[in-house]
């Protein structure tokens, strides 16, 4: 058992989807294109977002961090996802396990953040605007993004180390394509009741406290739009707020089936593909959302592609 605990400190073996082989070479070729599309959609809105002066506003400052959190977030996990898909190896090192884990915890709560100080700025944008300028100063941009950056990594340092030092008796197979908490968890031999309460409560301070600020604020927003007259107006706010709210869906759905159900009854095939779903779709869909519903994105797109006069022929 002396032996067997030695090797627990050296890899872990990532299951997967091994249990189903006929399955692997086509989700290799999936997630890798989904993969490089991600790569390319993300990096496209950020080179946009900052190239393209009209877009130096707060909500595209917003939406820069954003595309980087996703491009992060799936980089933590896919290519090891990959590498584990292409041939029989599926081992991971424990120092990879614990910076994959403590990447996805972080990157994911900071996300949770974000996606509550977007909401923030759409509700000064849509509630006052005449002040917008003064409260979306650049400082305050900064500060917002500091502090979701902050509590993401506080959030990943607490749970981080409580869930890789749980006693495993040896056992060193995940039964994910991934180290991701819940799976970890599961891996213990002992009672794991206190762990599972600790991550329920940071999960409502980190995860359900951001999405009743978005709901609340999204409240405050559909408010002021019955009180537009000019249906353009609405149409340009319903625009708008409908991509960071269809986001908001994709991401918070997934998040909270995972992880504020008590004692993760979720089945163990279900949690792979919507953790596979939360980290490759989600990020994939996110720049298409943005882009397809958004006429400035669109026309910053166009003016970098073709060129000033071009478009100022047209």
């Amino acid at each position: 058992m002396d032996r067997t605990n030695d090797s627990t400190k050296n890899h872990f073996i990532l299951l997967g989807f091994s249990d189903r082989p006929h399955l692997e070479s086509i989700l290799f070729v999936v997630i890798l294109i989904a993969y490089l599309l991600t790569l390319v959609g993300n990096t496209t809105i950020i080179l946009v977002s900052r190239l393209d002066p009209q877009l130096h506003t707060p909500m595209y400052f917003f939406l820069t961090h954003l595309s980087f959190l996703d491009l992060s977030f799936t980089t933590s996990s896919i290519p090891q996802l990959l590498y584990n898909l292409s041939g029989r190896d599926k081992t991971i090192s424990y120092m990879g396990c614990a910076i994959q884990l403590f990447l996805f915890l972080g990157l994911g709560g900071v996300e949770c953040l974000l996606l509550a100080v977007m909401a923030y700025d759409r509700f000064v944008a849509v509630c006052k605007p005449l002040h917008y300028i003064a409260i979306m100063n650049p400082r305050i941009c900064w500060s917002l993004v500091s502090v979701a950056w902050s509590c993401g990594v506080a959030n990943s340092l607490a749970m981080s180390p409580v869930t890789l030092h749980l006693p495993r008796c040896g056992y060193h197979k995940v039964d994910h394509f991934l180290c991701e908490m819940p799976a970890l968890i599961r891996m213990a031999c002992v009672n794991t009741v206190a762990v599972e309460g600790t991550v329920f409560v940071l999960a409502v301070g980190i995860v359900l406290s951001p999405l009743v600020f978005i709901l609340v604020s999204y409240g405050y927003i559909v408010r002021t739009v019955l009180q537009i007259q000019s249906t353009s107006g609405r149409q340009k706010v319903f625009n708008t707020c409908g991509s960071h709210l269809t986001v908001v869906s994709l991401f918070y759905g997934n998040i909270i089936y995972m992880y504020m159900q008590p004692g993760n009854s979720s089945s163990q095939d279900q949690g792979k593909f919507l953790t596979l779903f939360y980290n490759i779709v989600t990020p994939l869909l996110n720049p298409l959302i943005y882009t397809l519903r958004n006429k400035e994105v669109k026309g910053a797109l166009r003016r970098l592609l073709l060129g000033n006069r071009e478009v100022g022929k047209e």
